[in-house]
């Protein structure tokens, strides 16, 4: 039989699949939601990828049993039965990575979504046969080559240029190379020579198994951090460059605000946002609004620099749990020529859903929370894929991994909140209490953590801001106050409290008004880089200080909000852009004159 389900030519010649060896067949015997079993009459392999049905199904065999396999199907299996062909491919579960990516949007099995056509992927669809670019050759016959090296550059409309690679498998001496033009991405553009003498054929675009790793020279520790441009972030709770961040939150505290916010406005080169099992609602946003976008460091449409992974709630189950390897590997592609690359997953709880869904369907025994008991280490291999490493081709690029979590009623003892805290070095937790009272980023600053933050000392000295890590350190001290005396405070009354105790909390709410807050939707204040926050660490700091030698030197606490200053320090954030960080000296400077007219013992501004 054939995919179709139709008797098959035994005459015609038999296929040969990737590896070399004659393509399995095999016969649909039980047919369970996206698994299916299938009784094989060849040899299949491990992860080998299948085409199932008339449609030609993409599939996975996940398990091999005597003459049967089982393969867990990534689309729609509705209309299966018993006797439907299953046939090999000699390869495993592969998707194609070019130039063709960037300024694209993509299903979870990397297919291409077009605005403007049916907002459904069709059955057994895949890639396009080939897109053209402009092929620039930066190879000569006779050059040798490593695996993975840049043999060209291609180009489209509107697009800036991007490097050709060699596979990480494919390496030798350069035969022959086309030359500068127009050029399919499919089509071969270096012929190379190997050590064994045979000549291979490559083209701009090449596969990659989406469950593998891509290798890189030797990985490198992170010494620097990835600036998100939101200042709760990058202040107290810094990710590295190449590091690994979570993003726990109930429902409505803003993680897929936060995470649109982090690819607008963080410093990596490239984005791949990865909508994994998310409201179709929400993605439906996402692809009407990020081409939309414009690029605040290149004035520039943002999506020239992101890839969109959209793989929704009602698409198929397993297919959410292939998305999350797909966008890996696109990351991975994009490292491998140099750049930095910031991979947000929204959200692995959806995805673990999936795992647990298809486990049930497998039989096997559940574990913590009905999950399978492979749940630690497939969240593991996910998060082990960020990195900061030398390059095949000889450059430094880097993947950051950005992960949110949506855990049940907010609960963050549950198994894939615990699991993921072992794998990530920053924790952003989202309070609920902070998103009902509309303050965001609602970050909890006593339930995340940064364990890398130490380390980024230098990289902020040497952008100016010399104090980073003991102002860190003493923001996170007045919060961590701030909770104790709240609860004094509710128990005799914040009047009842010392004057000492009464400033903390003033000066923790200044913090938290001041420089905590920050609104994605501000034109001003939705990204904030380095020069700006160092410059408002500094003008808060001065702040804490003015008001603590003011109470010592007999001040009543109440005065001090009725400063003239007051309010532009608590509004700084919105009315002082990344152009005019001279107004900060001029606010410091007024903060000053009244702080000492005040303890002079001159009448307060609205007395």
């Amino acid at each position: 039989m054939n995919p179709t389900g139709r008797p098959r030519d035994e005459s015609a010649p038999q296929r040969v699949g990737a590896e070399g060896r004659p393509v399995s067949h095999a016969e649909i015997v039980a047919v369970a939601g996206p698994v299916l079993r299938a009784r094989a009459s060849g040899a299949f392999a491990l992860r080998e990828a299948v085409e199932v049905g008339d449609h030609a199904l993409l599939g996975e065999v996940v398990k091999l049993d005597g003459d049967e396999i089982v393969v867990q199907v990534y689309e729609d299996t509705a209309g299966l039965r018993p006797g439907v062909a299953v046939e090999g491919s000699g390869a495993p579960l592969s998707v194609p990575l070019g130039p063709g990516l960037l300024g694209r949007m993509f299903d979870g099995l990397l297919r291409p979504l077009v605005r403007g056509e049916t907002p459904f992927v069709r059955p057994g669809m895949r890639r396009a046969a080939g897109e053209v670019f402009a092929f620039t050759p930066l190879a000569r016959p006779g050059d040798e080559l490593p695996a993975g090296a840049i043999f060209g550059e291609a180009a489209r409309e509107g697009l800036p240029a991007q490097a050709c690679l060699l596979p990480p498998t494919a390496g030798g001496t350069v035969v022959s190379i086309a030359p500068g033009g127009a050029l399919a991405d499919t089509a071969v553009a270096c012929t190379l020579r190997d050590a064994s003498g045979a000549e291979r054929g490559v083209a701009m675009r090449h596969a990659w198994p989406v469950r593998t790793p891509r290798p890189v020279l030797a990985r490198r520790v992170p010494d620097a951090p990835l600036i998100t441009g939101q200042r709760v972030l990058d202040t107290l709770f810094p990710v590295a460059r190449g590091g690994k961040a979570a993003i726990p939150g109930g429902f409505g505290t803003g993680k897929t605000v936060l995470l649109e916010a982090l690819a607008k406005g963080c410093d990596a080169d490239v984005i791949v946002y990865l909508g994994c099992g998310e409201r179709g609602n929400e993605m439906a946003g996402v692809l009407a609004e990020f081409p939309e976008l414009v690029d605040p460091r290149t004035g520039r449409a943002l999506m020239e620099r992101t890839v969109v992974i959209a793989n929704t709630s009602n698409m198929p189950v397993s297919a959410r749990e292939a998305s999350i390897y797909s966008a890996a590997t696109v990351a991975e592609y994009f490292r491998d020529q140099g750049l930095h690359v910031a991979l947000m997953a929204d959200s692995t709880s959806r995805w673990a859903e999936a795992l647990r869904e298809v486990s049930g369907r497998f039989g096997e025994l559940p574990g913590e929370g009905g999950y399978p008991a492979y749940l630690a280490s497939r969240i593991a291999e996910f998060y082990e894929r960020a990195a900061i490493a030398d390059t095949l081709c000889g450059r430094v690029g880097s993947v950051t991994v950005i992960g949110a979590i949506s855990p049940p009623s907010g609960d963050f003892s549950e198994p894939v909140t615990s699991h993921t805290k072992r794998y990530v070095k920053a924790f952003w937790a989202l309070d609920v209490q902070r998103a009902q009272a509309r303050f965001y980023p609602a970050i909890h600053p006593l339930q995340s953590y940064a364990e890398d933050a130490a380390a980024f000392a230098p990289w902020w000295t040497s952008h100016g801001n010399s104090r980073w890590l003991e102002l860190r350190r003493r923001f996170l001290t007045l919060l961590d106050e701030q909770a104790r005396l709240e609860r004094m405070a509710r128990i005799v009354g914040k009047d009842a409290l010392p004057a000492r105790q009464q400033l903390a909390l003033t000066c923790a709410d200044v913090l938290n008004e001041a420089f905590l807050r920050q609104s994605a939707f501000s034109p001003v204040d939705r990204r904030c880089g380095p020069a700006r926050q160092g410059a408002m660490m500094r003008v808060t700091a001065r702040f804490l200080d003015l008001a603590q030698a003011a109470v010592e030197a007999g001040v009543a606490p109440e005065r001090i909000p009725r400063l003239d200053a007051y309010r532009p320090l608590l509004r700084m954030g919105e009315e002082i852009g990344e152009d005019e960080l001279e107004r900060f000296d001029a606010l410091e400077a007024a903060l000053e004159r009244e702080f000492a007219a005040l303890v002079g013992g001159a009448p307060p501004a609205g007395a």
